[in-house]
């Protein structure tokens, strides 16, 4: 194999990750949507409360930019 081939396995194999976890987020994006109301959110927040920052960092993010998006979509 030569340089070139390794650059674009390397390429081809690093794309396919970020593919995969963006498809992963957006299926996590729209679950966490689903949770609409006021309760649910709570239930949400009083779950995610039990686990660390660093567990949930990527969730509360999510949370709080859907959050956003309802709040400008309202005003």
């Amino acid at each position: 194999m030569t340089r070139h081939d390794l650059t674009v396995k390397s390429l081809r194999s690093s794309l396919a990750t970020r593919r995969a976890a963006r498809v992963k987020r957006q299926s996590l994006e729209r679950q966490l949507a689903s949770y609409t109301t006021e309760s649910d959110r709570l239930e949400l927040d009083a779950i995610l409360s039990r686990h660390s920052t660093e567990e949930t960092g990527e969730l509360r993010s999510i949370i709080n930019r859907q959050a956003m998006d309802r709040l400008l979509r309202t005003a």
